[in-house]
């Protein structure tokens, strides 16, 4: 079907209704369409920022088709619920973004502080900073937001060690646990979980930011991980050799791009 609007006029139309809910005070466009790596069958991410109380019915009574959860419906943390949605033939996702937890998580950042959160679709959760990556990369289309200068300074001081010492927690505890077991499923998730953790880790030391588990892997090098799960057999020993494979290819990762020493 083809869309009755241009897109740029789909884009105004859409934002102004969606300023006009009451306590949103900024709408932002994210996702590829914001980098300009999208596709032309690609979602429209559109992010909005309240302060104070936010009403899903308000969303819900501008009459689009589509599914509006409650605020924290998609877990709470600091991504705390959205819609799915049809408007003018487009699949739009509206995330909703409580500006008093955005401003706290990007003091946090330039502290070098954040916690982790789980999150459907993201593998190893989700940073907070995840809504400062956000600031930096989506296009503001309404409002005014505060947008972060340059990655911060002391998050890649101090996120890189974190993610990947609980990469390294996480393979260490399938080689003792799961590994002698012959727990095939075990350790291949394991291996799974651990390099996205590298990725994040690798990823938060050269200060590149991440949104998505999306292409994850291979900004960081960490392809070749495939490899060592399309080659699993249930075989204690040959577990064991595949979790040592991925310890040395997630230790090159780290070296070459992080200066963490080898553990």
């Amino acid at each position: 079907m083809q869309p009755h609007t241009s897109d740029r006029g789909f884009l105004d139309t859409t934002a102004d209704r969606l300023t006009a809910l009451p306590t949103v005070q900024a709408v932002a466009l994210g996702g590829s369409r914001a980098q300009g790596t999208h596709g032309p069958d690609s979602d429209w991410d559109l992010a909005v920022y309240y302060r104070g109380a936010f009403d899903p019915a308000d969303l819900r009574a501008l009459g689009w088709q589509g599914e509006v959860s409650e605020v924290g419906g998609w877990g709470g943390g600091v991504f705390n619920g959205g819609a799915w949605l049809t408007i003018e033939d487009r699949r739009v996702d509206v995330h909703y973004r409580d500006l008093d937890v955005v401003e706290r998580e990007l003091a946090e950042a330039e502290r070098g502080r954040f916690h982790v959160e789980p999150l459907m679709f993201h593998l190893a959760g989700i940073p907070s900073y995840l809504v400062v990556a956000e600031l930096a990369i989506n296009q503001v289309l309404r409002g005014d937001l505060p947008r972060p200068v340059a990655y911060p300074a002391e998050l890649r001081r101090t996120a890189p060690g974190r993610w990947y010492g609980v990469a390294t927690a996480t393979l260490a505890y399938a080689k003792a646990g799961h590994a002698p077991k012959g727990a095939l499923t075990q350790v291949a998730g394991t291996i799974a979980l651990a390099a996205t953790q590298t990725a994040h880790a690798v990823l938060a030391a050269r200060g590149e930011w991440v949104t998505n588990d999306k292409h994850l892997l291979t900004r960081a090098g960490l392809h070749e991980v495939d490899r060592l799960l399309t080659g699993l057999t249930p075989e204690p020993a040959a577990l064991v050799r595949a979790i040592t494979d991925a310890e040395a290819l997630f230790a090159r990762a780290v070296e070459g791009s992080l200066g963490v020493p080898r553990r």
